[in-house]
């Protein structure tokens, strides 16, 4: 696996997050969608990466600095074709890695509540994420659950 910053500009990479968020749509209302949108993701608070395997594009995450020690996890994204190969896992070890790196104390994320959530919820649950409240600019929904995880 290959993981790298990316610029956001590719065709593939577009493509992969548009499904991402036609994707939340399907399973929670557009008011409860928190997906940033490509501007959002080339804003200088955020690093977007992706991951490729033997050059294709297997999935990407990103990481949105809040303040110097708290950033927001988001858009991380597999592509169908690589699901359950350990491409999420991979990723978020190495966001987790580099966030440590630039001394972040904690990462925050919020996903969905729905069965389609599940896999992602039980992914950061693994990687030691916790239930907490809403954080940011977030507010309570039933159909957000929002997790946390102290790394420095």
């Amino acid at each position: 696996m290959n993981i790298q910053i990316d610029n956001l500009d590719s065709a593939e990479v577009k493509q992969l997050l548009q499904e991402h968020h036609d994707d939340m749509l399907k399973h929670s209302p557009p008011e409860s969608v928190h997906a940033l949108d490509l501007s959002s993701l080339k804003a200088p608070d955020v690093t977007f990466w992706t991951v490729r395997i033997n050059g294709e594009l297997a999935g990407c995450g990103a990481l949105k600095k809040l303040n110097e020690k708290h950033a927001e996890l988001k858009s991380m994204r597999t592509s169908q074709k690589f699901l359950r190969k350990g491409v999420a896992a991979e990723l978020l070890t190495h966001i987790i890695n580099t966030a440590k790196a630039e001394s972040i104390a904690r990462i925050s994320l919020e996903t969905g509540t729905k069965k389609a959530f599940i896999p992602a919820q039980k992914l950061y649950k693994n990687f030691g994420f916790q239930e907490c409240q809403p954080f940011s600019n977030y507010k309570e929904d039933p159909y957000s659950m929002f997790l946390t995880k102290a790394i420095g």
